[in-house]
């Protein structure tokens, strides 16, 4: 794409192709890519390690470094992050506007089935049924589109490069 790339965040539950998908987003737009659980402090990670959800206040600064980030990268950045509530994602903009939101979304016995063929870091499978109830989707005024997860991950690829593209021709 010849035009600026804006930040992107890939957000949704665990299992969901978060990390797969950013990757292989940032590498075809060619910007950097970042895991945001890699942002999480110690405590976080221990009390996610306990299955133990995440309050608010643990996860605002958590969210605040996030949305430093996006707001620094001017060449574009794309970052996986959770970012499962409405007002998450607002959080997130306050810091950088111009955020594109990503959500690979399908069902949770898809998601369950990857994650019980995975093992994560710090997130255990009991932390799933929490996420889905915690979970907002794109409202229609959210800068971002929603993608199957059960789609191949190249394919996810390109449905966001052509909503980019879209947008980019609107503008």
């Amino acid at each position: 794409m010849a035009r600026r790339v804006p930040p992107i965040v890939v957000m949704g539950v665990q299992g969901s192709g978060k990390s797969t998908v950013g990757a292989r987003l940032a590498d075809r737009l060619g910007v950097p890519f970042l895991d945001g659980d890699d942002l999480h402090s110690d405590e976080n990670r221990r009390r996610m390690a306990a299955a133990i959800p995440l309050t608010d206040e643990l996860r605002r600064p958590w969210l605040d470094e996030i949305g430093r980030r996006l707001a620094e990268a001017s060449d574009g950045i794309v970052i996986a992050c959770s970012a499962l509530r409405r007002d998450y994602r607002d959080r997130l903009r306050v810091a950088a506007p111009e955020t594109f939101t990503v959500h690979p979304a399908g069902p949770i016995e898809l998601v369950a089935e990857r994650i019980g063929a995975r093992t994560h870091e710090f997130m255990p499978p009991e932390l799933l049924r929490s996420q889905y109830a915690t979970l907002e989707e794109l409202a229609d005024d959210e800068h971002g589109v929603v993608v199957d997860l059960r789609l191949d991950p190249d394919a996810i690829v390109e449905t966001v490069v052509s909503a980019l593209e879209r947008l980019e021709r609107e503008d």
